[in-house]
């Protein structure tokens, strides 16, 4: 019972809240060509954005963006109210404690791998050096260049 109570009375205060949102929504009757909506109005349609396309897909009468308003300074402050609420795409190097920690762990693994690589890697030269296998390596290096010098004489042919 006291679960259903609570529930209904965050229901009228969110109905109540939506309500009051609503009634200061973009594309009333109080803007004209004299009284323009400016930086401030801007900024609270922003803000509201969200609820007033909600609005708006029941009522045609309630429009996002206010048409009458005084240009330049009303776009500014809807920008800054659209990005204030949904953020501007900020929250996506957001990280949480646990994220940084796996973020660490994985960059621990990372070196450690790197690590092995390269010792690897210099074995493997040092083998390499020891076994005078230069004469393959020269073989190999003379096949490289040719075949990169055919490359670039035809690239240089379809110019």
């Amino acid at each position: 019972m006291n679960s259903q109570y609570t529930l209904n009375i965050k229901l009228i205060f969110l109905f109540s809240l939506v309500l009051l949102i609503s009634a200061c929504t973009a594309g009333d009757a109080q803007f004209t060509e004299q009284n323009q909506a400016g930086f401030f109005y801007g900024l609270w349609h922003g803000v509201i954005s969200f609820i007033t396309l909600i609005v708006h897909i029941f009522n045609d009468g309630v429009m996002i963006y206010e048409t009458t308003n005084t240009g330049g300074w009303y776009d500014f402050g809807f920008l800054i109210g659209v990005t204030s609420i949904w953020g501007g795409g900020c929250h996506i190097k957001c990280k949480s404690a646990r994220d940084k920690k796996t973020d660490k762990e994985w960059e621990e693994i990372g070196d450690k791998v790197e690590k092995k690589v390269m010792r690897k890697l210099k074995d493997w030269s040092e083998d390499e050096e020891a076994n005078g296998s230069d004469a393959e390596w020269k073989d190999i290096s003379d096949k490289v260049e040719k075949k990169l010098k055919r490359k670039i004489r035809e690239w240089a042919e379809k110019e």
